[in-house]
């Protein structure tokens, strides 16, 4: 540990400057604090090391108190002292000259000083009264550095009651014109937000300006305010929907700068928030959700690079399809998604699969049918984390017919587990699902002991305290009570005759408890026996005094008898003088209850239980009391809420500061009437950083107990249309070989094997078909937390008349939100306006005002090529100055010729090349587009297809293209200026690639005009794979050794070979040639090299490697996003073949 402290602290004094020669970058060898470390680090005792730093320490508190010692010398022993405080050692003498330092010396000085406040102190502490003065100074100061250290100190440190005096000024730097500035203040402000909400209630207009920010790290650190709000009331951020959408396009999109991604992922983390923000925004809100699907789809679409911080984003992506109303197309994405992660052979991905088909399960049982053989590999998997997280899966979907095979291997977890965590988590759920689904008498009672027995004295106490009160209260059969009972006394009493030592104590309570209720309603079961019984727990040493006193008062119910009052009498003699005063008490009760019986009868009758009792809340009978102290100048009695309000006013803080300290203009104002004082200019040209801060937030996890099931007993899959298999999209997700398909399909395949089953697959597949019974299409379904349909075997008796009450569910019919000031704002500021806010559309009427700011643009229609898949989606159309529906089809005109073939349209020059298929791509009453690429030698062709299909001639066609990835060209000789009646006009465009993309987008609008008529517009966008602008790259093997080492941007991968034939790796680049267009360079016995290019002349290489039955790939290129790219694709090839 010695070492890391070193390595640690070896790069703190360059940062303070403690050596004397500025930008020192080692510790000096006559620096005091190296002296230290360098004696500490050679020790070899803990004691050795103690009388060090006990001698280290009287010297610096020696030196802090000198009259003499200087602000440097002082910044140096603060150092000294946060090292030994750091090593565990107390150093609150320093406490104050850290203050003092802070409020006293340079910017240096006073960053170190605000650094050892900010180690030393706590939110609590008394001291933090003296840094509130020097806070709102630095507030105030010209200085950049100050600030950031005050906002710093605030963020991390300051208390609810302090925050009135600090506030306006923090309010003040949400303005300020340095962005660092800006972020620390909106940082400031979510840790205010999180202890004293109701306090900052005023300026959220404020955080959605810094929403819309036009830094970055700024709307980045509000959305931790958002996120936070939004949990505790999404009903009020419903406008902002299309604004988050709106970011997080953006960001997918790679808009960000460079600086927030990682790993070649663009701002990873601002993904991650930004999607639990929109699953807060979409649950239950069918208009929200619909503005949410399609920025779920490109996240998922572009979260194809292997890496964890991919999988924690598909991981988010499927948490909240599942959470928002559902969309079949996006359900299916996410089941594939969680399959790929559940079947993959990476411990972390498993685990994670596991969580996202926890989390998923509820609503859609039949996903855990498709994996139920993984999830038995996994109850026997090595790592407890994902046995414990298969677990947990096992309870969501228990029902009545799987629920003794489901707790049956939650207490055999319990039996090897050693973590108390685990133990009194996984305890509540057995003990829950054991009251809810039990088959029988004799199992609940044998199961509860197991748990009492394994669960031993860590689990929580209200679990035996619920099951006492179900034997209590009983249940709808009195004929089931008796029976219930009579087993729990049967069963106890053998307990007590094994080895009652080894019991717990918990459990030996409830065994005492039990048998002195219900023991007499055995027959062949006497008193005497059973107060033997307990005689012998109070002999045992290891018995607790609160078991022996739960054993007392059990004794006392069942003495009757000479031989009982007999037992009673030799325990009343040994616990009469106890020095405990509880079992002293017991003792007396049992002696004077053992021989008066009618007075027994009275004070414990025998099924007390059933009887309801009647309390005095109001404590009536102490009325004359409380009457005579009053009189007798008594105070009355205040209620403990009052109490404590009065005391805090009595203590409460004086948040006016210090007039000295402060300017003249500001000792003049009142900080508690949030008047922020002027402030004082600011030197635009400093700048400066400061240590990340870090807050804890509240949990996101969601709570899923009681939410809504939107899909029915048999999930969505009932409602899903049957998808063509041309039609039907992968998810980009690299982490399964075909291999591992083929094995997933065939063990989800329903239909029995004919070939025989060797005994161990056996055994898991009639293990599968009892934990998983009850989950099909033709059973019922029972999930925790959702009405099951079954009924519950122990029902409590109902304690009054109980009235069902009808819920509403009301859904907004409106479907898109009126854009807000703060949509408008990210447009303009952060984000880029020439990219629309893409929202289905539903009447003129509705989205008439969406024209009003640039987010709110026209909507658009998507056509993505994938390799001749296509998908589409419904389009908006612009007429003049408003927004009018479109057909989410291509429009079928009547006088439109049947079997129009645009191939035929196609130019003369590209009709001979290699074309995708002609996609529709939009219509209107009068006006179709369609749209094709065509591969060329050294570019990539789009041909755009106007037909128009209406009556009348069509005037000035104006057709532009635009895109982030691409360049695009008009050829000129495709220029159109119209089009006549039921005919087609051709346009084309030359792309090349600028910014490498997996799939690039380009956007168009086409603006047009009747002889009579307003003019009108309609945009749309096409989507189309990379793999269009790859060609092949010939060079010779010494030409690729001379390129490989010239270029920097690489990344490597381990793809699956195809071993169909002899040549695994010949037929293995064969298909990468054949599909993706590269050229083999030359193959050498294992390895092979390819190489191709990107249009125009972006060369890449690839070096392939056979290696344990795989291929290990490496790319290399100049091109930095060109690798990552080309290897997605390298892997959709070979798992499409």
């Amino acid at each position: 540990m010695s070492d890391v402290v070193e390595k640690t602290l070896t790069a703190l004094p360059s940062l303070l400057s403690l050596d004397s020669h500025s930008g020192a970058t080692k510790l000096s060898s006559t620096s005091k604090l190296g002296n230290l470390i360098r004696g500490i680090t050679e020790l070899t005792s803990k004691h050795e090391e103690e009388k060090l730093v006990q001698r280290e320490l009287v010297s610096i508190k020696e030196q802090v108190s000198s009259p003499n010692t200087s602000m440097r010398q002082m910044k140096e022993l603060m150092v000294r002292a946060i090292y030994c405080e750091m090593l565990g050692y107390e150093t609150s003498f320093s406490y104050i000259h850290a203050i003092k330092l802070a409020q006293q010396g340079t910017a240096l000085e006073k960053r170190v000083g605000y650094l050892a406040v900010s180690l030393f102190l706590n939110e609590s502490h008394e001291l933090l009264l003296l840094l509130v003065n020097t806070v709102l100074k630095d507030l105030q100061s010209t200085n950049l550095i100050e600030v950031c250290m005050a906002l710093t100190v605030v963020g991390q440190m300051f208390p609810k009651d302090m925050i009135p005096a600090i506030l306006p000024l923090v309010e003040e730097k949400l303005n300020h014109p340095k962005e660092i500035i800006r972020r620390k203040a909106v940082l400031a402000l979510y840790k205010f937000y999180l202890i004293a909400p109701n306090q900052v209630q005023h300026i959220h207009n404020k955080f959605r300006k810094a929403l819309c920010d036009k830094d970055p790290g700024v709307m980045a650190a509000s959305l931790h305010i958002y996120l936070q709000m939004i949990q505790d009331n999404p009903e009020g951020y419903k406008d902002l929907t299309a604004s988050f959408v709106t970011i997080l396009k953006q960001v997918v999109g790679g808009k960000l700068p460079m600086d927030f991604n990682y790993h070649s992922v663009p701002a990873p983390w601002l993904q991650i928030q930004l999607l639990r923000i929109l699953s807060f925004l979409g649950k239950n809100d069918q208009s929200s959700s619909e503005i949410i699907y399609e920025v779920l789809d490109e996240s998922l679409r572009r979260a194809e690079i292997n890496h964890n911080i991919t999988y924690a984003i598909l991981y988010e992506c499927v948490k909240c399809i599942y959470t928002i109303h559902p969309k079949s197309e996006l359900l299916e994405k996410a089941a594939k998604c969680i399959g790929n992660f559940v079947l993959s052979p990476k411990m972390n991905l498993k685990y994670l699969g596991l969580k996202a088909l926890t989390y998923v399960v509820q609503q859609d049982p039949k996903l855990a049918l498709q994996h139920q053989m993984t999830i038995i590999e996994c109850l026997d998997h090595p790592d407890l984390i994902i046995k414990r997280e298969t677990l947990e899966l096992l309870f969501r979907i228990t029902n009545a017919q799987n629920v003794t095979v489901i707790v049956e291997k939650m207490l055999e977890f319990l039996r090897v587990n050693k973590d108390d965590y685990t133990t009194i988590d996984l305890v509540g759920k057995v003990a829950e699902l054991a009251e809810k689904y039990a088959p029988d008498n004799e199992w609940f009672i044998e199961t509860m002991s197991t748990v009492f027995s394994v669960g031993g004295d860590v689990m929580q106490p209200d679990i035996p305290n619920s099951f006492l009160k179900l034997l209590s209260e009983g249940f709808d059969s009195v004929e089931e009570d008796r029976k219930l009972r009579l087993f729990a006394v049967d069963s106890y009493v053998s307990l007590l005759q094994g080895e009652p030592g080894k019991l717990p104590q918990r459990f030996l309570q409830v065994i005492s408890w039990v048998l002195g209720e219900y023991s007499y309603l055995s027959e062949e079961l006497e008193a005497a026996t059973v107060l033997r019984l307990l005689a012998k727990l109070l002999d045992m040493k290891s018995t607790s005094s609160e078991t022996k006193s739960w054993v007392l008062v059990a004794m006392t119910k069942l003495c009757e008898g000479g031989a009982g009052v007999s037992v009673a009498q030799e325990v009343c003699e040994t616990y009469s003088s106890s020095l405990d005063t509880v079992l002293r008490q017991r003792a007396q009760e049992l002696q004077h209850l053992s021989q008066d019986c009618e007075l027994r009868a009275r004070v414990l009758p025998r099924d007390a239980g059933l009887e309801p009792l009647e309390v005095d809340s109001s404590l009536s009978f102490l009325d004359g009391f409380v009457s005579e102290a009053l009189a007798a100048g008594a105070a009355p009695y205040k209620p403990p809420h009052q109490r404590q309000e009065e005391l805090a006013q009595s203590k409460a803080l004086s948040l006016e500061p210090y007039g000295l300290s402060l300017p003249i203009s500001m000792s003049s104002c009142s900080i508690a009437d949030r008047q922020s004082p002027t402030l004082l200019s600011v030197s635009s040209g400093l700048s400066g950083d400061s240590p990340d801060l870090s807050h804890k937030g509240g949990s996101t996890t969601l709570k899923l107990d009681g939410v809504k099931r939107v899909w029915g007993r048999e999930g969505y899959l009932s409602q899903r249309e049957p998808v063509e298999e041309s039609a039907h999209v992968e998810v980009p997700s690299p982490l399964r070989s075909p291999s591992q398909q083929g094995e997933a399909e065939s063990s989800h395949s329903q239909t029995p094997a004919t070939t025989p089953t060797p005994q161990p697959e056996q055994e898991k597949q009639q293990l599968a078909s009892s934990l998983f019974v009850g989950l099909g299409s033709h059973s019922s379904v029972c999930l925790m937390g959702k009405s099951e349909p079954t009924t519950q075997r122990f029902r409590r008796k109902a304690k009054g008349p109980v009235s069902p009450s009808a819920a509403s569910e009301q859904i907004s019919n409106s479907l898109v939100s009126t854009p807000s000031t703060a949509n408008d704002l990210l447009c303009n500021n952060l984000l880029d306006s020439s990219v629309t806010s893409e929202l289905s559309v539903s009447s003129p009427e509705q989205t008439s005002q969406l024209s009003q700011g640039p987010a709110a643009a026209n909507g658009t229609c998507d056509v993505e090529l994938t390799d001749g898949d296509v998908k589409e989606s419904s389009p908006s159309l612009v007429g003049g100055n408003s927004v009018v529906a479109a057909d989410p089809a291509p429009h079928e005109d009547p006088d439109r010729p049947e079997g129009l073939c645009l191939n035929t349209h196609l130019p003369a020059e590209l009709s001979g090349l290699c074309h995708s298929e002609i996609t529709p791509l939009c219509s209107n009453q009068s006006l179709d587009l369609s749209a094709c690429h065509v591969q060329k030698e050294d570019s990539l062709a789009l041909v755009v297809f106007i037909y128009n299909s209406s009556d009348s001639d069509i005037q000035q066609i104006l057709l532009e293209l635009d895109s982030d990835e691409l360049e695009v060209s008009c050829v000129c000789d495709s220029a159109v200026q119209g089009a006549r009646s039921h005919s087609v006009a051709v346009c084309q465009y030359s792309l090349t690639v600028k910014r490498p993309s997996v799939h690039v987008e380009v956007v168009g609008m086409v603006s047009y005009q009747f002889p009579v008529g307003t003019p009108q517009s309609v945009q749309f966008s096409y989507k189309l794979p990379l793999t269009g602008f790859i060609r092949p790259l010939t060079v010779s093997t010494e030409e690729y050794g001379t390129m490989w080492l010239d270029f920097s941007h690489d990344t490597k991968q381990k793809l699956t070979l195809i071993s169909d034939g002899q040549e695994p790796l010949a037929d293995t680049l064969n298909v990468l040639k054949k599909k993706l267009q590269l050229h083999v360079v030359e193959i050498i016995g294992m390895e092979g090299i390819v190489a191709c290019r990107l249009l125009r002349d972006q060369p890449c290489l690839m070096h392939c490697r056979l290696h344990a039955g795989t291929l290990s790939v490496w790319l290399r290129s100049p091109v930095p996003d060109l690798p990552d790219c080309l290897m997605y694709h390298c892997q959709r090839a070979l798992q499409e073949h």
